[in-house]
């Protein structure tokens, strides 16, 4: 199974029906993936922690409404997949064997925001088990590479791995949607893409050395380290593909991947 990396952007997606992304990722079932898997392993940038962590839910998991001062209609939206306990007990597996050490197990915690507005459209029954799995920002994107890589098994046990992020993501630098993308962000994601679609890991694994405006793109890695994980996964040589292009707020691109194994 491929793997993918989702620019979720901004959490008004959920009710913007005006959004390009919005209807790439309601044509999901169609376009990209049209066999459901047995379970999603979604690596999204809004849970970033110390440690490695999955949530390991029994039952549905709760809907984290983690964005604020936003329309109400946003914080009454409920996506109640299935978790998805024997996935994180694999992905738990997977990464000792691979050697990170311990990883956490977080009963209680359900899908953030980065997982349930994209998977709302892709998904919208709700009937798939989904476990998500952290980001350590303190760490580099070899790092994320490794642990996408750890996990690349999955793919061949019918396991959906996304990665949930942006491929820019400077919200003090976000306009107006009428104006045009700045350079700095037009320049890194055509840089991203460019590296990927070339097969220019390493320049992707090192984007803060290689990338142009890389600090301005992503003065945070945590948006970017869920592409890393979806690479790794992948494989060695995975060939990349750009699913989707669109900005909003100016400088918000929400350019997606799809990683296909060599």
């Amino acid at each position: 199974m491929d793997t993918f990396f989702i620019s979720h952007g901004s959490p008004t997606l959920s009710i913007d029906e005006r959004m390009p992304a919005r209807h790439f990722l309601m044509s999901w079932k169609s376009k990209f993936l049209s066999t459901d898997p047995k379970a999603i392993l979604m690596v999204s940038a809004h849970w970033d922690k110390p440690e490695l962590a999955v949530n390991s839910i029994n039952g549905p998991n709760n809907t984290i409404h983690d964005f604020y001062g936003f329309p109400k209609p946003m914080y009454e939206i409920k996506y109640s997949a299935p978790g998805a306990p024997e996935l994180a007990n694999r992905v738990k597996e997977l990464l000792k064997k691979a050697g990170f050490g311990k990883v956490e197990e977080d009963k209680k915690r359900g899908l953030d925001h980065g997982a349930w507005v994209p998977l709302m459209f892709m998904y919208p029954e709700a009937n798939i088990p989904v476990c998500q799995l952290s980001v350590q920002s303190d760490k580099d994107g070899t790092y994320h590479y490794n642990v996408g890589k750890a996990l690349s098994s999955l793919r061949e046990e019918g396991v959906l791995i996304v990665g949930s992020g942006s491929a820019t993501h400077n919200l003090r630098l976000l306009g107006p949607d009428h104006v045009p993308p700045p350079s700095w962000a037009v320049n890194f994601d055509k840089w991203l893409t460019e590296s990927l679609l070339n097969g220019r890991h390493e320049d992707v694994k090192h984007y803060e050395e290689k990338g142009p405006a890389a600090k301005t793109a992503h003065p945070e890695p945590e948006h970017y380290y869920p592409l890393l994980v979806a690479l790794g996964a992948a494989g060695e040589d995975a060939k990349a593909e750009l699913i989707h292009h669109s900005w909003s707020n100016s400088s918000l691109s929400y350019s997606s991947y799809k990683f296909q194994a060599a």
